[in-house]
């Protein structure tokens, strides 16, 4: 007669070592597939803003997709690198999330000391709209185009000033690289914001402003100032009968400004893919994309990952190019 020990073959031993698994609820759990969670969207600007307008039609839009909440959380501050820097310091599983700004370039170029590196901190995932910078003066401005306004900068040197979003914004430097191309010299004065920019120009005290289209385009359509040109390569949407400044002669310029989505370094690649496919689904939809295109007056246009870190080193480059070229002080 065979031993009972005998009778317990490893197979059935196996088998029922599974069964008590399950039923003391120690059995292996498979890998939940992401998201389980809920995602946060930081962004580093004011609430109420373009930015969190933006941010909040791109969470519920990607929420869609994903079949998760994602939240948006705001953390202004430092033109952006608060929230950019609370994205860095996050940990990389793909439940962070953040969105930045053409300026997360230029503080890139600006700021010799932030606790991250605009390009190597991140995973880039993708880029959601690029919009134009406006160059506008007065109706009754005697610059009536921007050649008529290289020709006064020219006859008069040190004399036509430009105001600004402030010191350092992508604004002041569309301005800096304007002049250096146009070989002329501007006198810059800052201001908090493109809305206050704007009331300086409505009230004499510059002769011109470089603002975004989101924040002129109003005044424009008002009739209040006159747009001498956009800074992109091809012509605003927003502004089609307004020329670039190629067009106006001044070859190879372009200037635009952006908005991405971008994650902590080391996020997964398979999570970037899922929220980077998410985000393309999103912004086809036509409601979507108006909604977009309205709240910045831009265009939507999507980069792939590689696309995007490319265009922000490139960025950081050229602005640190301007910044060193027109001995611009940054203390």
């Amino acid at each position: 007669m065979q031993s009972r020990n005998k009778l317990w073959s490893p197979a059935v031993a196996a088998f029922l070592l599974g069964i008590a698994l399950v039923l003391t609820g120690f059995a292996p759990q498979a890998k939940a597939e992401y998201p389980e969670r809920t995602i946060r969207l930081i962004h580093g600007f004011a609430p109420g803003g373009p930015a969190d307008s933006l941010s909040r039609i791109v969470a519920e839009a990607l929420s869609a997709q994903l079949k998760q909440s994602v939240i948006v959380e705001a953390k202004p501050g430092a033109g952006g690198n608060i929230g950019a820097d609370a994205v860095a310091k996050a940990e990389p599983d793909g439940y962070t999330i953040g969105l930045v700004t053409g300026g997360h370039a230029v503080s890139g170029a600006w700021y010799d000391k932030l606790p991250f590196d605009a390009v190597e901190s991140f995973q880039m995932i993708t880029t959601v709209v690029d919009y134009a910078f406006v160059l506008a003066a007065r109706p009754d401005s005697e610059a009536t185009n921007l050649q008529s306004l290289v020709e006064l900068a020219k006859a008069r040197p040190g004399v036509i000033n430009y105001g600004s979003a402030g010191v350092g914004t992508t604004q002041h430097l569309t301005g800096e690289l304007l002049a250096s191309t146009a070989g002329i010299k501007m006198v810059h004065v800052p201001y908090r914001g493109d809305a206050a920019a704007i009331v300086g120009l409505l009230g004499g005290q510059v002769h011109i402003i470089v603002a975004s289209s989101s924040a002129v385009l109003p005044q424009v359509q008002a009739g209040a100032v006159r747009a001498l040109a956009v800074s992109t390569a091809e012509r605003w949407s927003g502004l089609p009968d307004v020329p670039t400044v190629a067009e106006a002669g001044l070859l190879g310029f372009d200037v635009r400004t952006w908005a991405g989505i971008l994650a902590p370094r080391g996020t997964p690649a398979p999570i970037v893919e899922r929220v980077r496919a998410g985000l393309a689904a999103a912004l086809s939809a036509p409601d979507v994309k108006t909604k977009i295109e309205t709240v910045v007056a831009g265009n939507v246009r999507l980069r792939t990952p590689e696309e995007m870190k490319s265009m922000v080193a490139s960025e950081v480059a050229r602005w640190r190019k301007v910044i060193s070229d027109a001995s611009i002080r940054r203390d």
